[in-house]
């Protein structure tokens, strides 16, 4: 076989559907004004959601690090990789979650990849929401367990299925987003967490689009308030917090399970230093400068008010991720395109990331930008969808 020619008509077929990605580069911070593929731009599709990832304190804090601890630890967290600071962060984690213990992963994706599969084994059930992230979803395929899907938010067909799963396996796992990242809906926690404790399941959340939004910033189970009463919060650096790198959070004993069974852990090699320091330093500031979370709540009410103001439809959206619905996948990418002749950088969703129907233009808020930029990126948006008749 010829390996490249099969690798060119894979890409071939992605292109003629319209499905390939077409990366576009970022020249520089990434900052609501910034330079992309040489442009001028205001991004709305990054997930920097309080702009911390060019705040001083956090570049200060790489920079000591870089210094005191070097480039890289040169091993796997198990064998000499974990530094002094590793631990500094995973405590931190722990105070800022209220939690006993916290486990550093090198990504949210190796978390979950990591942790599900070491959870559950063949004779035990995982239930999982059916547009989990895709990092959930292969964590559930990797594992020798049986899988159940309830339908997006469903309490009650959760509730079914446990009621007749409740005797029939060793280990019962219920895990769900907890911000859906293509909708920017929030999922029941509350009812979720209930159904576990009354059926002896684990609960397992994965918080990454709720860090740092949600709670006042301390995530999904802080808006819910439920400490203490989730099994597995997992989450994630890379997003709101600015940095890079995902975690587990509960008991003491489940990040000694989760550091003795997690391969994707156990052998990757450690994040380095600066990054460690650069996320100790995003939650020290996220709880000495509320205003980061506020201002990017304000932005998220004003720009949902106006998009609905000018004819748009935002979905079922509850955060900051707010959606742009168009219907149609040809739509959406002309609707960007013209974005970006505007200055406006905002990425198409289409088939198959989402429902065919169901494409859309996916915005996110950030605390950086001013009612300025909010107001000359509405004033575009309508423009365009004018320009498109789809307002």
């Amino acid at each position: 076989m010829d390996y490249n020619e099969f690798f060119r008509k894979e890409v071939n077929a992605l292109k003629e559907k319209g499905l390939d990605w077409k990366i576009r580069v970022l020249q520089g911070k990434s900052v609501p004004h910034a330079v992309i593929d040489g442009k001028k731009s205001l991004i709305l599709c990054s997930n920097n959601y309080l702009n911390l990832s060019s705040h001083p304190k956090l570049i200060q804090a790489g920079i000591n690090a870089l210094k005191s601890h070097g480039a890289g630890s040169g091993s796997v967290r198990a064998i000499a990789g974990t530094m002094d600071l590793h631990q500094k962060l995973e405590k931190k984690i722990s105070e800022f979650k209220e939690t006993e213990d916290s486990l550093y992963y090198q990504t949210g994706f190796a978390a979950n990849a990591g942790l599900i599969p070491a959870l559950m084994s063949e004779g035990d059930l995982i239930i999982s929401d059916e547009l989990n992230h895709g990092s959930i979803i292969d964590g559930v395929r990797l594992s020798k367990a049986e899988k159940k899907i309830f339908p997006h938010k469903n309490t009650e067909e959760l509730k079914k299925i446990l009621e007749e799963s409740e005797k029939n396996y060793s280990k019962i796992l219920v895990v769900s987003d907890g911000v859906f990242s293509m909708d920017g809906d929030i999922a029941p926690l509350d009812k979720i967490s209930f159904l576990c404790r009354k059926f002896n399941a684990l609960s397992y959340v994965d918080d990454a689009h709720g860090d740092g939004v949600l709670g006042k910033g301390k995530g999904i189970v802080h808006h819910f308030n439920l400490q203490g009463k989730i099994d597995i919060e997992m989450g994630t650096f890379s997003k709101a917090f600015g940095v890079v790198g995902g975690y587990i959070t509960g008991t003491t004993s489940l990040k000694e399970f989760a550091l003795n069974k997690s391969r994707t852990w156990l052998l990757s090699g450690s994040a380095p230093p600066a990054t460690i320091a650069s996320c100790i330093a995003s939650l020290e500031l996220v709880e000495e400068e509320p205003e980061h979370v506020k201002k990017l709540w304000d932005n998220t009410f004003y720009w949902k008010k106006n998009l609905k103001k000018a004819g748009f439809d935002s979905g079922e959206s509850e955060t900051p991720i707010t959606p742009v619905m168009l219907g149609e996948s040809i739509t959406a990418k002309k609707f960007s395109e013209k974005l970006m002749q505007k200055g406006i950088f905002a990425l198409p969703i289409v088939f198959p990331m989402v429902a065919q129907g169901k494409a859309r233009i996916r915005t996110m808020m950030n605390s950086g930008l001013t009612k300025e930029d909010l107001d000359s990126a509405l004033e575009k948006f309508e423009e365009t969808g004018k320009e498109l008749k789809v307002i």
